[in-house]
């Protein structure tokens, strides 16, 4: 399968220290001629970290796909009702954001972007980056794996000696696993 001209839908959640990670993905994913509408949280268009300046990040989006992000929800919500989108990554996907998934809470541009593109049967895929994926926001991992349409970038372990219970999806592997959900299956294994 090919991604030149899939629309496909990024969606930026708080894992900061992901960010270099997910860019260089992002930028392969542009190299593959896909058209890529950009979605930024509250947390990841406001919030400066260690990592880098909110403002970078939002301006480093659109300068590589050609599209201005969409960072409210109001700006989100049409996602659903146009069917903008082939498919959705969350990426990367916080604790929090897989949480109010699960749980059907929308109050962040993502969630509403995740809600609105979810109401059109399509595929949405998540990037997790948690400190907690073993520990209490498993069961809202569980609730996601056991979802319609929703699939996962294979993940596992980041620091399994000074953070057991940190996960982290391993982003190399977005191309493979969003034409893997784009013919409806997860790519495997999930877990490594």
């Amino acid at each position: 399968m090919t991604l030149k001209g899939k629309n496909i839908g990024v969606a930026f959640t708080g894992s900061f220290c992901t960010y270099e990670k997910v860019f260089k993905e992002l930028e392969k994913l542009a190299e593959e001629g896909a058209n890529i509408q950009t979605i930024f949280s509250d947390a990841s268009r406001t919030l400066d970290s260690r990592f880098g300046r909110a403002k970078d990040f939002v301006k480093k989006a659109e300068e590589m796909t050609g599209n201005k992000p969409m960072m409210t929800i109001p700006e989100a919500e049409p996602i659903g009702p146009g069917s903008l989108l082939d498919i959705l990554v969350i990426f990367p996907c916080t604790g929090n954001t897989i949480a109010k998934l699960a749980n059907g809470i929308t109050d962040t541009p993502v969630l509403m972007a995740a809600k609105a593109h979810l109401r059109n049967n399509k595929p949405l895929l998540i990037s997790i980056s948690t400190n907690d994926a073993l520990g209490i926001n498993m069961k809202n991992i569980g609730l996601l794996l056991n979802a319609k349409n929703i699939y996962f970038i294979p993940f596992g372990q980041d620091n399994p000696k000074t953070k057991p219970n940190s996960m982290i999806a391993h982003t190399e592997l977005l191309i493979p696993a969003l034409e893997a959900a784009l013919e409806g299956r997860q790519y495997q294994p999930i877990i490594g």
